[in-house]
Order: C-alpha cells, then sequence, then structure tokens
C-alpha cells in the first residue's frame, strides 16, 4: 500500500470510529463501569465518558471539550496522541507486537535502555523494565537489598511509592493502608516530611527548613532504625502526598551526612517526576547529587504502560539469574512510544518549556492569592504544581470540601483538574508539557474563577 492510500485509509477509519464512538450510550457506560470495573477510587470516576483526546484537551461522547490540566496524571506529558509517535507504534505493530524481552534479543527495548544511559544523570547505566511505577520502585527495593545485604528501609511521611504490598510498605501515608491489607514489609522508617507550609515550628527561610529536617532524619536514623538501611527512598517532589517539592538543600545534607556514611543506597522514585514535568528531564538534577537508583514510569512512553528500574552497573550486576523477571517488560510496543517520546522531547526543548510556563503559572496563581484568601499556599517545580486551599490562612485549617467543589466546577466550566494531598485539600496542576500559553491561560483563568466562586459561598 503506498503512502497516500495509506494516509486516506486512515483518515476515513478515523472518521468512522468518531462516528461509532458517537454512538456511545453514556448512561450505559457509566451502569457498566458501576457494574463490571472493580472501582477502589476514593471518589469514584470522574463523570466523563472520553471519546478522544489531542494535545491538551479531551472530548467527551457528548462532544464537549475540556482543557487537561491533570494529563492522566502526569503522563501525556508531551500531550494525547503525538501523531509521531502514534505512527512509530503502528510501524512496530506491523513487526511483531511481543515475544519477551527477557527471552529474546529485542531491539527497541535494548535501544531504550542505552538511550537512558544516556540522558539519566550521574553513573547510572543499566535498566530492567517493567510495566508500572509500582514493579519499577519494587525492582529498586530488591536491587538494594541484594547489593547492600541490608534488609531495612526508609522514607518519608506523606510520601507515595506504588499499591502494591512492597511500595505500600515504604509509603507514608495511613489512608492507603487501611486494614486488613496488611501486614506490610517489616523494617520500614518514615522520617519526618519537610513540608515548610505545614512545619510544626516557624521556619524562616527554605534554607533554615532543609537543615532542621535534615538534622530530624538523622535522629530518626539514629534512634529508629537497627543500623540495617539499604535504602532510602524519596520523591523529589511529593506528588500524592500534594505537590510538595522537597527543600534544596534537603537531600545533598542527608546524602553527604547519614547515606554515604552508612553506605545507605538513595533510590530516587521519579516515576511522576520524571521526563520534563518539573522543568529538567528528572527532578533530581534541581538537588545536584546524585542517585544510586532511579525508578521511572508514568512519562517515560506518552501514555504506553512502562516502567524502568535504572542504577549503576555494580549496583545491576548484583542480581543473578531468576532474581527477577517480567513477561511484559520492555515490550517492544512501549519501548517504541519511549523513544521516540524522548526524542521529541529533546528536539522540542520541552523541560526548557515547562521551567518557563511553571514560572508563568505559579505567578497567576500567586497573584491570585493576594486577592483570594482560600488559596493557603502555591508551590511546584516546572508544570508540577500543587494550590493547597485552606479555609483560614492563620490556622491553614484544610479547605476539603472546597477542594472537591473547586473541582466540580473547573470540570463543569471545561477545566480537568487533580485533587489529593495528605490534607485533601490541594489542587494539582500538571497539564501536559506542551500546553500552548493561550490555552493554559484560559484553563487557569478558569480554575481561578472556580476557587472564587468556591471562596463566596464561605
Amino acid at each position: 500500500m503506498n503512502e497516500f492510500l495509506y494516509y486516506h485509509l486512515k483518515t476515513i477509519l478515523g472518521v468512522l470510529d468518531m462516528l461509532y464512538s458517537n454512538n456511545i450510550d453514556r448512561d450505559e457506560i457509566v451502569s457498566d463501569a458501576e457494574k463490571y470495573l472493580i472501582l477502589s477510587m476514593i471518589e469514584g470516576l470522574e463523570p466523563v465518558v472520553v471519546d478522544r483526546a489531542k494535545d491538551s484537551k479531551i472530548w467527551d461522547v457528548n462532544g464537549k471539550e475540556y482543557v487537561d490540566f491533570f494529563s492522566g496524571i502526569s503522563v501525556v506529558n508531551i500531550g494525547h496522541s503525538r501523531e509521531e509517535i502514534i505512527e512509530a507504534v503502528i510501524h512496530q505493530l506491523r513487526k511483531y507486537v511481543h515475544v519477551c524481552t527477557y527471552v529474546y534479543y529485542v531491539p527497541p527495548a535494548i535501544m531504550l535502555a542505552k538511550k537512558l544511559a544516556e540522558i539519566t544523570p550521574g553513573r547510572i547505566s543499566k535498566t530492567f523494565f517493567s510495566n508500572s511505577g509500582a514493579e519499577a520502585n519494587e525492582c529498586a527495593m530488591k536491587l538494594a537489598r541484594k547489593f547492600t545485604g541490608k534488609r531495612e528501609f526508609m522514607a518519608l511521611m506523606g510520601s507515595f511509592h506504588g499499591r502494591t504490598l512492597a511500595t505500600l510498605s515504604v509509603t507514608g501515608q495511613s489512608r492507603r493502608k487501611k486494614p486488613p491489607m496488611g501486614p506490610f514489609l517489616p523494617g520500614v522508617t518514615f522520617a519526618p516530611i519537610p513540608y515548610c507550609y505545614r512545619a510544626p515550628f516557624k521556619v524562616d527561610s527554605e534554607e533554615e527548613c532543609a537543615k532542621i529536617y535534615a538534622e530530624l532524619f538523622k535522629s530518626t536514623f539514629e534512634f529508629s532504625t537497627s543500623r540495617d538501611v539499604a535504602a532510602f527512598i524519596v520523591e523529589p517532589v511529593l506528588g500524592e502526598g500534594g505537590i510538595i517539592p522537597l527543600p534544596k538543600d534537603y537531600l545533598r545534607i542527608i546524602k553527604e551526612e547519614v547515606l554515604n556514611p552508612n553506605n545507605i543506597l538513595l533510590i530516587v522514585d521519579e516515576v511522576q517526576t520524571g521526563f520534563g514535568r518539573t522543568g529538567k528531564m528528572f527532578a533530581i538534577e534541581h538537588y545536584g547529587i546524585e542517585p544510586d537508583i532511579m525508578a521511572m514510569a508514568k512519562g517515560i512512553a506518552a501514555g504506553f504502560p512502562l516502567g524502568a528500574c535504572s542504577t549503576r552497573e555494580e549496583i545491576a550486576d548484583s542480581f543473578e539469574p531468576g532474581d527477577h523477571l517480567s513477561t511484559f517488560g520492555g515490550n517492544p510496543i512501549s519501548a517504541v512510544a519511549a523513544l521516540k517520546n524522548i526524542e521529541l522531547m529533546i528536539r522540542e526543548k520541552v523541560s526548557e518549556r515547562a521551567a518557563s510556563l511553571g514560572q508563568h503559572t505559579i505567578k497567576r496563581l500567586r497573584e491570585a492569592q493576594e486577592s483570594l484568601n482560600m488559596i493557603g499556599d502555591v508551590r511546584g517545580l516546572g508544570l508540577m504544581i500543587g494550590v493547597e486551599l485552606v479555609k483560614d490562612r492563620r490556622t491553614k485549617k484544610p479547605a476539603v470540601e472546597e477542594a472537591k467543589k473547586v473541582r466540580i466546577l473547573a470540570r463543569e466550566a471545561g477545566v480537568l483538574v487533580g485533587r489529593g494531598g495528605i490534607t485533601g485539600s490541594v489542587i494539582r496542576v500538571q497539564p501536559p508539557l506542551t500546553i500552548s500559553r493561550e490555552l493554559l491561560d484560559r484553563g487557569l483563568d478558569i480554575l481561578i474563577e472556580a476557587i472564587s466562586k468556591v471562596e463566596k459561598e464561605m
């Protein structure tokens, strides 16, 4: 089939697909979801029956258009349905879909591992592929134990690392660990989270916050562990915890004064922060330190399922045959999508764009904060931004129900945002990094207006 006929056929199929989608019975889909899906979310599904998505927009089956400020939970960093990625995937689909990367030599997976060695910080050079972020973190934890011969882990209160039993064990949020899902892994110790906005003591600067919480980390290690710690697992910006960037010097102090002297590995969870989201390819680059192991997923493959655990050669080589495996890990379809995704990000300087648009977004939200008392804090890196809503700025009482209302009003007006945080009162602003300035401002106008309306009702 020549190229002309191929593109015309694809256009016709697209039109047919759109016609079919428009015939979907919305109420039937909602009813069937409740009947046949295991729905375990806190608030259930958003009442949006998705028909299609392109760039930074989503359309429902009734044709309503939404500005996407959530990116499928920080996944489609390059935008929805990038044509170049779809074309690369179609080309690979015609060759083969699956043979198993850990049985045969699969070029896309090997090429992607090589590319990750080129773009990750420090001496990271080898990668194990899986299907998700939780699996990537599990691999990191197993590697840390195998390499060090030690058994314990340290993590932060308020952190989130996945929903498997092992990753829940190092997740510092009690509401994620409802009984009777335990018991969880023993030997996990949580240090206080450097959540400067909610510090229980007076903090005059980010530098002071970093030093105080680094001291608390040292005390936690000295008094609450048996000194058999294999690794400290940490998100450079806590995502599910409420978009909380760690203070700039915090990780450096910990690494120099606790981790290195005690031969404790640093596992950096870049599942949500990686691939341009924070204004750098990886968020750890903001902190000027070298990770020992990195876990990645979400933004790696533009929506195709893929996880990656990358590390130094000597740590990687501690795995012996049979220690770890994944049937679908490094699937060639996802690997091809990731390769093209990374190529586009580098060529289009997406990280730099995220940094610039992030500064603009924070500026606009902080300007709104001057007149909206319900906005307690605006924080973030790049286009990973949290807007913490409070009932009272003095007491900082979380505005949980108000945050729910803001999310609903924004959705009704055509903007999809996330909500979460330890307090449950943080609006998450995480649009695709390729969003236009015009569309970003339109979305911000709607979000700010939604906050204003809810504040007037308080």
